[in-house]
């Protein structure tokens, strides 16, 4: 090896180019090439002096991933051609860099980085998230853990819902980039946002991405206040305060967040609960604190929002989380199986058999997951070779153009009862109240629509009703859907989640 010590060991661009280039390639097969394209893409090797590797990437947020992440498989695979180097510096690139010489090229920031490091990977939080994925591989599941901050007790977090795990492609990456920008600046004296908002269809991964931001800044920084919360845990706990009449003091507690994490804004119903969310949301973002939100739709298209908090909420940096395309779902595919393989390692899926998936399930990363979990269990129960016949069999529910699940008038008065925050008691109820009218009558539109009952069979599911009173309920839906945009996406989102 071309190596001796000291200020002679540095090499000339062309021989640290090569020995770059055969590094890239162990790392890639190290990491694997879905985490290798996310994250050292844009990496250059700038200078090997001393005995310190120092390369460079584009971007401050890159340069913080990578440092917290992969430091130690980069000196792993930099010895391969250095057998003497010491550490791996990485540094953030000018925008001129390609035209100065190499001793002005990179900030390296060594110092400040060993302190971040030092204060933010303890034992017991540093390595969480990294433990529990290991633990749901030898036992194969995990319970959730809740996040706890100014007295709440938090939505749970799944432990496999991690940036690690998060496949990124060209449906997704801006939500990524903005999520994983959010997780390493929440004490920064200057954020670029302090209201991230994504919103997305079910099953493309927003969700993820919000544990994600909590699991990473609990793993960055164990002294921040972190609260991720549901829409309906949120009102749950609202609602408990008001029957306290500690409703004060439950907006007084949430000044002492650091981030707020909200998901499911769509099923933030009730005005009084509205009106604090919106007050909250006010104060904090006044205190320059962080919140992260996520939707089934924008905010301009949850009409149960105030103008007020819509126009709060459009503020920030609204990003969507679009259905995957073929390359993204082929890297979601890879990815599943390959965490399969870390506890079984016979488990395998031919490619052409991954690329005859990608090609049939192109809804979201559930269905995906869900064809990874019933290849293993086709191959651990009954060994039979994955081929593409077998695993056509094994997802045939899963295309769309398979046989729907039947859905059943009870799971449409559960679903409508969520969505508009009445409880099924009032909808099969004699009110007439029209905050109960009106999700009733949805709910018979799309118990015709969605399934085969007959008026007389729906009007009895609906709290023993007369047909023609269900012939109402959907003439007048209809009508209203001829004029009414925000009714027809609102139709739309239900007849997804009764879908999903």
């Amino acid at each position: 090896m071309l190596e001796a010590s000291g200020e002679k060991s540095a090499l000339d661009k062309k021989q640290l180019d090569d020995k770059w280039q055969k590094i890239r390639k162990i790392l890639k097969i190290r990491l694997g090439e879905e985490v290798f394209e996310s994250w050292f893409n844009t990496c250059d090797a700038e200078r090997y002096v001393d005995n310190v590797l120092t390369l460079s990437v584009p971007v401050k947020f890159l340069r913080r991933w990578i440092q917290s992440h992969y430091l130690d498989d980069l000196l792993e695979s930099a010895r391969k051609e250095f057998e003497h180097i010491e550490r791996v510096d990485v540094g953030l690139r000018e925008p001129s860099a390609h035209n100065r010489s190499c001793s002005g090229l990179v900030k390296t920031e060594r110092q400040e980085i060993g302190q971040n490091l030092s204060s933010a990977q303890s034992p017991s939080d540093a390595a969480l998230s990294v433990r529990a994925a290991s633990e749901i591989n030898r036992s194969g599941s995990l319970a959730r853990i809740n996040t706890q901050a100014a007295g709440f007790e938090g939505s749970p977090l799944d432990p496999r819902c991690t940036f690690d795990a998060f496949v990124v492609g060209a449906a997704n990456r801006m939500a990524h980039a903005a999520a994983s920008q959010v997780s390493e600046t929440l004490f920064a004296e200057s954020r670029a946002f302090s209201l991230l908002y994504i919103h997305s269809a079910v099953g493309l991964g927003k969700t993820h991405l919000l544990h994600s931001v909590a699991w990473e800044v609990s793993r960055r920084m164990p002294q921040a206040q972190v609260l991720y919360l549901t829409a309906e845990r949120f009102r749950f706990r609202f609602v408990e305060a008001l029957q306290s009449r500690n409703s004060l003091e439950f907006k007084d507690r949430f000044r002492s967040i650091d981030m707020l994490i909200i998901d499911d804004l769509e099923f933030l119903h009730g005005q009084h609960t509205e009106t604090e969310f919106d007050h909250i949301i006010n104060a904090l973002l006044d205190g320059g604190k962080q919140i992260v939100v996520a939707s089934s739709r924008a905010p301009n298209q949850v009409d149960k929002l105030s103008d007020r908090l819509r126009s709060r909420l459009q503020r920030g940096l609204v990003t969507e989380v679009k259905p995957p395309d073929y390359e993204l779902r082929l890297k979601i595919l890879e990815r599943r199986i390959y965490e399969k393989r870390l506890a079984d390692p016979s488990f395998d899926v031919p490619h052409n058999v991954l690329e005859m998936l990608a090609e049939r399930l192109t809804e979201n990363g559930r269905e995906m997951e869900a064809a990874a979990i019933r290849l293993h269990a086709q191959w651990q129960y009954m060994r039979t070779p994955i081929t593409c016949a077998v695993a056509e069999a094994v997802i045939k529910d899963l295309c769309l153009s398979s046989e729907p699940r039947p859905i059943r008038i009870e799971d449409i008065i559960k679903t409508v009862s969520r969505h508009f925050g009445v409880s099924k008691p009032d909808i099969l109820s004699q009110r007439r109240h029209r905050s109960v009218v009106w999700p009733r009558q949805i709910g018979m539109y799309l118990a015709k629509q969605l399934t085969a009952r007959s008026l007389p069979e729906i009007g009895r599911r609906f709290g023993n009703r007369d047909h023609t009173t269900v012939l109402h309920a959907i003439r007048k839906i209809e009508s209203a859907l001829n004029s009414n945009q925000r009714l027809q996406d609102e139709i739309d989102d239900l007849k997804k989640m009764l879908k999903a």
